[in-house]
């Protein structure tokens, strides 16, 4: 595969890390942590989960483990406890938790070829010898699915849909015809 291609796999990546971050655009602090599921689920637990899990997937899979401790993931941890946050952990130590985890991804992908070889240790032993190329494409999908959740839970809260909130955190002209999000509060 060519440096294009890693180029693209990355570039998507990244769009769906933004996408799912700007889903605690305008969001009250009650509302970020406000569980819609009966796992406990809100905004801020699938900014955790995600971090979590790119951690491992661009880390440990390819012998390049994260730094920091993740606690929820300890096998005595609550079941679920990184799909919501917890009272002492801020929006802001979160959104940062995911930037690292980032910038620890990013170090990985750079440094490695798409046909690098990694193992899932947590997958099947039939399926757990994977390369590169296909962590990336996983973990797309991974985040564009969480991204989607949330898109959901905050609908759910607030109102606010897709759109509308990217034309607000992006900037949009209003000739595009999408009204920008504004919280209620706001409007």
């Amino acid at each position: 595969m060519t440096d294009a291609a890693k180029a693209d796999l990355v570039a998507y990546l990244q769009r769906g890390r933004e996408d799912l971050l700007w889903k605690l655009e305008g969001a009250s602090e009650h509302d970020a942590r406000r569980p819609l599921t009966p796992t406990g689920t809100n905004l801020l637990g699938l900014v955790k989960h995600v971090a979590s899990v790119e951690s491992g997937y661009l880390g440990d899979v390819f012998g390049r483990p994260f730094g920091e401790p993740l606690p929820w993931l300890d096998d005595d941890a609550e079941p679920n406890a990184d799909m919501w946050a917890t009272a002492d952990e801020s929006r802001a130590a979160l959104i940062d938790l995911y930037r690292q985890v980032w910038r620890h991804s990013d170090e990985t992908i750079a440094a490695l070829d798409l046909d690098a070889p990694g193992t899932v240790p947590w997958w099947p032993a039939d399926k757990a010898s994977v390369t590169l190329h296909r962590i990336l494409v996983h973990m797309i999908a991974e985040t564009n699915r969480h991204a989607g959740h949330a898109d959901i839970v905050r609908e759910s809260l607030d109102g606010a849909t897709a759109f509308p909130l990217m034309a607000a955190v992006e900037g949009w002209s209003p000739s595009l015809g999408i009204e920008a999000w504004t919280p209620p509060d706001r409007a």
